[in-house]
């Protein structure tokens, strides 16, 4: 049985890497640990460009030396979203009425947001079902947002897909349980720990490695 695994990286990020120092990522070995019994297709992976920005300049350039090593695994791909930003006032909590308002006192912050991975996702999801690309389907994600995809794959294209939940303190989405045909619940740190590329790598471009912050 042969299976393609679509990873949210901004999900997984957050989920499980961020404020550990296990960013170095290999994601074909943590796929094998996942899935021991399963031939892996292909890889996708869905995530968008980060700006720099004063309090972490250096964001661009780790970024792109991750991408750079994913690129070495020959049989994932990387389909970008993108960011915009802009300014918007906001309430701010605790929420505040000065002299008497009827309205809270709102302040003015920069919304970041990311758009277009979970599209991505869905549509190569669903094009790939019906092109026949793969027996099963795993979907790294915990977000709700992708469960009308999952559910046209499972439902209308008789596919079986897994979700697996990459957030170590929330439970697994019950909407995406709900339309999946089998859950795996949370990844175990120690799969996260052991799916790390080697120190340095090489490419057609030369060798290159680990952003030091992540030591």
């Amino acid at each position: 049985m042969s299976a393609n695994v679509y990873i949210d990286g901004f999900n997984l990020y957050y989920g499980s890497l961020r404020g550990t120092s296990y960013k170095w990522l290999d994601l074909s070995l943590l796929c094998q640990y996942l899935l021991p019994d399963v031939c892996i297709h292909r890889i996708r992976y869905f995530t968008a460009r980060v700006s720099p920005s004063p309090h972490d300049p250096g964001a661009t350039t780790r970024q792109n030396t991750y991408l750079r090593a994913l690129r070495t695994l020959p049989n994932l791909t990387i389909h970008l979203g993108h960011f915009v930003r802009w300014p918007r006032l906001m309430p701010q909590f605790p929420l505040a009425y000065p002299n008497g308002a009827s309205l809270p006192q709102a302040v003015q912050v920069q919304k970041t947001e990311e758009k277009g991975s979970d599209v991505n996702l869905g549509v190569y999801l669903v094009r790939d079902c019906f092109m026949r690309d793969f027996d099963e389907a795993v979907v790294v994600s915990n977000d709700s947002d992708l469960c009308e995809a999952v559910r046209i794959v499972v439902q209308d294209g008789g596919c079986h897909v897994t979700t697996v939940n990459p957030h170590r303190r929330n439970r697994a989405s019950r909407e995406l349980m709900a339309v999946s045909t089998s859950t795996i619940h949370r990844i175990n740190p120690s799969v996260i720990r052991r799916s790390q590329f080697p120190e340095q790598l090489k490419d057609a471009v030369g060798t290159f490695h680990r952003p030091a912050s992540w030591a």
